[in-house]
């Protein structure tokens, strides 16, 4: 528990003490109440939603000052606001420290406990509630008042700024009367006394500390009611800028020149949900959380802490005060304003990124980084760490700003829940508007055409998302998607294992312009394969193969009409009919004169040809 600084015995204890105990009949305490009495302390035992209130009183006895048991088990007449259970718990969790009861361990803390029990009691009067009337005030036996208000029910105001309703009236016992209410009535030197250590909202707090004046400006200037949210339940973890840091963000501008939704985004970009200490972040390291602002897909913005050095948000706001205690959280104050973070930001901010960064503006690039911070739209990053770099050797010499491009999807924010096996297009190309293909497998985690793994998913800026990977994306070939996607994996065995006379794999991948490529690849699924009575061996097997490739073109969906012939590797050619029959997007006759093989899917674009996936094995003409 922590330690009360300062504490002082007030003068009136022993006095207060002394007038409760002299209500007694006689100095060996109280009479036993007859059977047909109660008393105010036999009322509370017998109220089960008092148990908290007689234990207190149990509590402040004993230290020797006190008899309050005894007392309030006198002659009176008493006038008794009685705390509920609730009541007292809601105390203790103002007072920084305190569990439970048991936590008022010494005298003075025990002293201190009878003041604020004195301070329910009026002496010499059975006050019913229609003797209350509004405005009225009541002098209570701890020696301050309580106003009276009868607005709307009854409610007892005392020294704080929240009243206590009275939830039970009129009581009537034998030597008084008891009101019971919802709060436990603090007179004000017990909040002068506790000032250390009792709690309160953080909008209070924030209200109350000379150096957050801005930031109170702020929350009352946003949309929301951000005040009354931040003196709510919580908890919350409140990162608050310095006045200071306030005017450096605004740059000479006024409060009301920024626009009341951003401003009130970026206010609660300093706002996470739940009770965060630095102890918390320091054990972690870095990471990232989330916090209330919204930023791509209306999801909840990231942030990143850093406590390599003191803790350091987004790599721009560092704590110069942690650990602010309030009743509904705690407060971290910070030395600047935290903005809403661009994909550029997130990725300068994380130092697990910097080789990421560093390639991205090589020589004073800007490409990646003006259209990274462009706002009005929308990306996906899949952003290689430090590892991934360190570990990349680039086998086929590919263009830096090429491979970059291809962790980059354009015009959405595609979040892990959205994540299926699916292709999407990056912002690589094999030419002007013809961006490369990228393949997603959501069966095991997160993979990026087979060879890099989601790390962690969901980094969430302004204009997008970040996923890290741990391993950079290459450009890919037709033979990278074939090998990636399972629903290629018996065309896959059949190009490699039942064929290892010709060696496929070598001439698919070829990406340098100067032999076959670029590849035009019509690829069977593996149901297309299953529906063969069997698949031929080697010698039938490799002329159906090259079947589906037609050589030196990449024959887009765009560039097809009806009745268009291809020349294959084999020899033959191939026939595309448009439209389709049924759902087919379009069909094949091949070379063996079988008609209505359907294209499912089209245009798979890699770096050295494009992929259009057919559901029938084509087969040659084989009188030929």
């Amino acid at each position: 528990m922590k330690t009360i600084k300062h504490l002082t015995r007030f003068t009136f204890f022993l006095l207060l003490s002394i007038g409760i105990t002299s209500c007694s009949d006689d100095d060996n305490g109280p009479t036993p109440p007859t059977e047909e009495e109660t008393n105010i302390v036999e009322a509370a035992q017998a109220t089960s939603d008092l148990s908290t209130l007689v234990a207190a009183l149990q509590k402040a006895d004993e230290s020797a000052n006190n008899d309050l048991v005894a007392a309030l088990s006198g002659e009176g007449p008493f006038t008794v606001f009685a705390p509920t259970n609730q009541a007292f718990n809601d105390l203790l969790a103002q007072l920084d420290g305190f569990d439970s009861l048991d936590d008022f361990s010494s005298q003075q803390l025990q002293d201190l406990l009878a003041v604020i029990l004195t301070y329910h009691v009026v002496a010499d009067a059975s006050v019913l509630s229609t003797d209350l009337s509004d405005g009225q005030s009541i002098t209570t036996l701890q020696g301050s008042s309580l106003q009276v208000s009868t607005s709307g029910g009854v409610f007892i105001e005392d020294a704080t700024d929240v009243a206590a309703q009275v939830t039970t009236a009129d009581i009537e016992v034998s030597n008084g009367v008891v009101h019971i209410i919802d709060k436990v009535l603090l007179p004000q030197a017990i909040l002068d006394e506790l000032a250390d250590i009792i709690l309160v909202p953080i909008t209070d707090l924030a209200i109350g500390n000379e150096n957050l004046e801005n930031l109170v400006a702020a929350l009352i200037a946003a949309d929301g009611d951000l005040p009354t949210v931040l003196r709510g339940d919580g908890p919350f973890t409140v990162l608050a800028p310095t006045d200071e840091a306030f005017e450096t963000f605004l740059d000479g501008a006024a409060l009301a020149d920024v626009p009341v939704d951003v401003l009130t985004n970026v206010l609660l970009n300093h706002v996470i949900s739940g009770e965060v200490t630095s102890t918390d972040l320091t054990g972690l390291g870095s990471g990232y959380t989330s916090t209330l602002a919204t930023g791509a897909g209306d999801q909840n913005i990231s942030l990143f802490f850093n406590t390599a050095d003191g803790v350091a948000f987004n790599g721009v706001s560092s704590v110069v005060t942690p650990d602010v205690k309030a009743l509904n959280g705690i407060v971290h104050v910070v030395d600047a304003v935290i903005d809403i973070p661009n994909i550029v930001d997130h990725a300068v901010a994380n130092p697990g990124l910097s080789s990421l960064v560093g390639a991205l503006t090589d020589g004073g690039n800007t490409t990646f980084t003006d259209l990274l911070s462009n706002e009005e739209e929308s990306f996906t990053v899949f952003a290689p760490g430090n590892d991934a770099f360190s570990a990349f050797t680039n086998p086929n010499s590919n263009d830096l700003n090429a491979i970059l491009s291809n962790h980059v999807i354009v015009g959405a924010a595609a979040f892990s829940s959205d994540l299926t096996n699916s292709y999407v297009n990056t912002a690589a190309e094999f030419a002007a508007d013809e961006n490369l293909s990228l393949y997603i497998n959501t069966d095991d985690g997160v993979t990026l055409n087979g060879s890099s793994n989601v790390a962690m998913a969901d980094i969430v800026a302004s204009n997008g998302v970040i996923h890290t990977v741990d391993a950079v994306i290459d450009l890919p070939t037709v033979v990278t998607f074939a090998v990636a996607d399972p629903n290629f994996s018996t065309l896959v065995t059949a190009l490699t294992e039942l064929t290892p006379g010709t060696d496929f794999v070598s001439v698919l991948s070829a990406q340098d312009g100067n032999g076959s490529d670029p590849f035009t690849v019509f690829a069977p699924t593996n149901a297309a394969f299953d529906a063969l009575a069997s698949i031929p061996e080697e010698a039938a097997l490799t002329p159906i193969l090259q079947h589906h490739v037609v050589a030196g073109a990449n024959v887009r969906s765009g560039d097809l009409s009806d009745g268009i012939t291809a020349g294959t590797l084999e020899g033959d050619d191939i026939t595309i009919n448009l439209p389709g029959t049924g759902d087919n997007i379009a069909d094949i006759t091949d070379g063996a004169g079988n008609t209505g093989i359907g294209i499912d899917a089209v245009d798979v674009q890699a770096i050295n040809g494009v992929i259009h996936v057919v559901d029938t094995v084509l087969i040659p003409d084989t009188s030929n």
